[in-house]
Parts: structure tokens; C-alpha cells; sequence
């Protein structure tokens, strides 16, 4: 079996020796579809966020078609190599029937075992990933004596690095660099490799049904860990802070530490998901989980560290702030701060758009009630719903019937009085009615019943 796949490389090197001197050859391969395929790392460097920063290349290169699947991630860590794996078996519909190449690649490999042979010590969680997507691994001759041994994947990093990653690409997360690599991989099927008759995509799609079935069950990539929620209700993970809900102060979570992404469970429950923070220390807060203790405390809303990052990340919008404002004014501080945390939940349960929409609304009628922003988000969202329904006879409704849509607005009028009494809100006209008065009720006081004569002596002397 050993001697099968060794034969089976890209490049397979015969070395003898003639004359007292060691010749060396390298023999070229065919490889069966479906069969084999080669896995590496390259460095690559991102402009991420405005800062240059050093990444990490995973491929997945097929011997047969030359079809490869690339992703970047912040480190080459166990997570991002399992995650690599899984990223690429999903974009290609299956996994290589024979083995897949390495290096001695720590993610993999425990232990290199000198002597005759490729004896490896594997990692546990690696066994078990290999176990669940039923291949073998191929372990290279450690150092430049293995190097030829993959030379299919070695060459896609670089040539993939001078054609799609130089100059450095600029990207805000690797979330938007991995999506434009998709972009690019399905263009590179067009590409015919030196010394091969068919284009890239061709190749593959003969290679395509050849591969063995993906399992039902997925496999979780990340690196499990058990920290305890602290006072701050956050979590400690690889010296980085990451928030949790504030119920889970005290207790122990699980934590799946991904290539991007940190999730954290309560029992099977997902509580929250982070992306993952590249640098050794500082902290990833999400505004959602300090809301129930900020009801409580809402003087401690404007100078928190969770709110200064939903403002950075876009998701405390300028109508939040307009909001806010105009509550603190018409309720105070405390109250308007209040009203300002219900309307944040409201984000648990409506889509963002909607919600904001809401806001918008209120404000425009006058109304600084998260009751109001409710009814208005919920109305949005069926006006959305019935808007993208339209083009056939939906809802009951005849096609000329679509365009008539009633506007139907919260208005608040008794706020509105309270707040400027001349002010002309939504269309509605000025009100002149003068304010309720109880004068005339104030006239009755004074008067009081009175009695013949007689009955007064009556009453008097019983």
C-alpha cells in the first residue's frame, strides 16, 4: 500500500547510484480522477482594515483536474486547517476517494518519527476529523528531501499569490478577501495549466462525480475550551475578552475557538458568535449583551465600551442617536435612556432594516415610544413582505389593487400637544382647540343647598 501511493506522486524521483556517484530523475504522473489531491500554507499580506497584516494561504489542490480551493485566515493554527478542509470538501461536493498529501504540518502531525519509513504521530482531533470524512493522509519526507513530493500545491500558492494577492489586496475582514477569492477561483477555471490539453473547469467536471459523498453530519472545527464568565460578562479566550449575555455571569460555557470566529454555547445553545480577534490581547463587545443590566442602570449607557463598538461597527445607526436625543429630551435622561433599551430588544426579535424604520417613523410623528416604533417596524415589515410578493394575484388581491396601498401612520397626538402644542406633524392640521379647563366645575363649589325654614328646624331638633 505504502509502495502504491509513493508511486502514485506528482513527480516521483529515482534516485541510483552510477559510478560511485548518486543520479537523480524525476518522472512524470498520472493521476486518477477523484482519487488524490495536495494540501498546503503560504504566507500572503493583507491590507486589513488599514493595516498591513500577515496571513495565512490555505490550498486544496486536486492532482487530476488542478482545481483548487483557497481561503485565507489569521493564522495556520489546527482550526484553520480543519477549517480549510471543510471549506474546501464543501466547494468541490465531495473528498478524494485515495489521499491527501502533506507536509509534516503541526495541525496534523504530533510527532515525526526518524528512521526507514513515514511512521507519524498523529493528533487525536485530527485522526478523528480524517475518521469522519473517511481519507488517508500522505506524510511528506520532512525538509527540501520531501519538497517534490507536492510540488502541485506548492506551485498553485505561488502561482495564485502573483496573480490574484499582489499587490496587497485591501479589504475591511477576511470575510470580504475570502469571498472575492470564490470570485476568482471560478474565473481561474478557464485556465489551462502548463502541459495539460483541457481548461481547469473541464478537467474538474469529469473529476466532480468521481468524488466520494460529503457526511450528513458536519464536523466542528474549533478548539474547545470551558472558560467562566466574569463580571464583566465576558469570557477570556487566548487572552482576547469577548462578551456573553449577562445571565451567564459565574458560569462555565463552551466555546468553539474557529479560524474567524469565536462561538460560545450555553449547554447546545449558541449565546454568541465573535469574529475572531487576530491580536494577543483586547476585547470584542456586543451592545445586545448588557440590555437587561442596563435597564437597571441605564446612567451607564453613554460612556460603555459596548456602545463606542456598535457605533463603530455601524449597528447603533444615526437614528438610534436621533432617537436617543429626542427621548432624553421629552423624558429625561434616565427614562429617555430607557425607552432608548427597548427599542434595542426589539432588535432580538425584527430585522435591523425594519427596526430602523421604525424609528424613522416615530420620529416623524412625533413619538419617542418604543410601543410606536414597534407598530411602525411591524408595518414596515408587512409592506416589505406584500411589496416583494407583488407580480402575481397574491393575498387575495386583483393586480390593478396592488398599487392602491393605504398609509396607515401611529400619530401621537397627545404627545404632540404636550410637547409644542403649534407644531404641524405628518400632514395633520395646526390644533386650535383651546386646553381642557374645569373653571366652570370650580363655580359649583361655592354653592351650596338650602332648606325652607321649617325643615332647617326640623333637622336641627332631632
Amino acid at each position: 500500500m505504502l509502495a502504491r501511493r509513493f508511486a502514485a506522486s506528482l513527480n516521483g524521483l529515482v534516485a541510483r547510484r552510477e559510478a560511485g556517484r548518486r543520479m537523480e530523475a524525476f518522472i512524470a504522473q498520472d493521476h486518477a480522477p477523484g482519487v488524490e489531491a495536495q494540501v498546503d500554507f503560504g504566507e500572503v499580506w493583507v491590507v486589513l482594515g488599514g493595516v498591513r497584516t500577515k496571513c495565512f494561504l490555505f490550498v486544496f489542490w486536486l492532482a487530476h483536474s488542478g482545481k483548487a480551493i483557497h481561503r485565507v485566515y489569521p493564522t495556520q493554527a489546527q482550526e484553520a486547517f480543519l477549517e480549510g478542509h471543510i471549506a474546501a470538501f464543501e466547494a468541490l461536493g465531495g473528498v478524494p476517494t485515495g489521499h491527501i498529501k502533506y507536509d509534516n504540518l503541526k495541525g496534523a502531525v504530533s510527532k515525526v518519527v526518524h528512521g526507514p519509513g513515514r511512521a507519524r504521530v498523529e493528533n487525536e482531533r485530527w485522526v478523528l476529523f480524517r475518521s469522519h470524512y473517511g481519507f488517508d493522509a500522505f506524510y511528506c519526507q520532512p525538509g527540501i528531501d520531501g519538497a517534490h513530493e507536492k510540488g502541485g500545491v506548492e506551485g498553485a500558492v505561488g502561482w495564485f499569490r502573483r496573480n490574484h494577492l499582489t499587490p496587497m489586496p485591501e479589504v475591511t475582514d477576511l470575510d470580504e478577501l475570502n469571498a472575492k477569492i470564490q470570485e476568482w477561483e471560478a474565473a481561474d477555471d478557464a485556465r489551462v495549466i502548463s502541459g495539460r490539453a483541457e481548461p481547469v473547469g473541464a478537467a474538474f467536471a469529469r473529476e466532480r462525480p468521481l468524488l466520494a459523498p460529503l457526511p450528513v453530519e458536519g464536523f466542528d472545527p474549533g478548539t474547545v475550551l470551558h472558560p467562566r464568565v466574569d463580571r464583566s460578562s465576558m469570557v477570556t479566550v487566548r487572552m482576547v475578552k469577548y462578551s456573553v449575555p449577562a445571565h451567564l455571569i459565574g458560569r462555565r460555557v463552551r466555546v468553539s475557538l474557529r479560524a474567524s470566529q469565536v462561538v460560545v454555547f450555553d449547554a447546545r445553545t449558541v449565546v454568541a458568535v465573535h469574529p475572531r480577534v487576530a491580536a494577543r490581547t483586547g476585547h470584542r463587545l456586543v451592545l445586545d449583551h448588557y440590555l437587561e443590566v442596563l435597564r437597571t442602570k441605564p446612567v451607564a449607557l453613554p460612556g460603555s465600551t459596548a456602545l463606542a463598538q456598535a457605533r463603530a461597527a455601524g449597528t447603533f445607526t444615526p437614528a438610534h442617536e436621533a432617537f436617543w436625543a429626542e427621548a432624553r429630551k421629552v423624558n429625561g435622561d434616565a427614562d429617555g435612556t430607557r425607552e432608548l433599551i427597548e427599542v434595542l430588544l426589539l432588535h432580538r426579535s425584527m430585522n435591523q432594516r425594519d427596526v430602523v424604520a421604525g424609528i424613522r417613523a416615530a420620529l416623524t410623528v412625533g413619538a419617542v415610544c418604543a410601543d410606536v416604533v414597534a407598530v411602525e417596524a411591524r408595518r414596515h415589515a408587512t409592506t416589505a413582505s406584500n411589496s416583494s410578493s407583488e407580480g402575481g394575484a397574491s393575498g387575495g388581491r386583483h393586480l390593478a389593487a396592488h398599487h392602491v396601498v393605504r398609509e396607515e401612520r401611529v400619530v401621537s397626538l397627545t404627545q404632540r400637544r404636550l410637547t409644542d402644542p403649534d407644531a404641524v406633524i405628518a400632514g395633520l392640521p395646526p390644533d386650535t382647540r383651546p386646553l381642557p379647563s374645569v373653571a366652570a366645575y370650580d363655580e359649583l363649589l361655592p354653592r351650596r343647598r338650602t332648606l325652607p325654614t321649617g325643615q332647617e328646624a326640623q333637622v336641627s331638633t332631632r
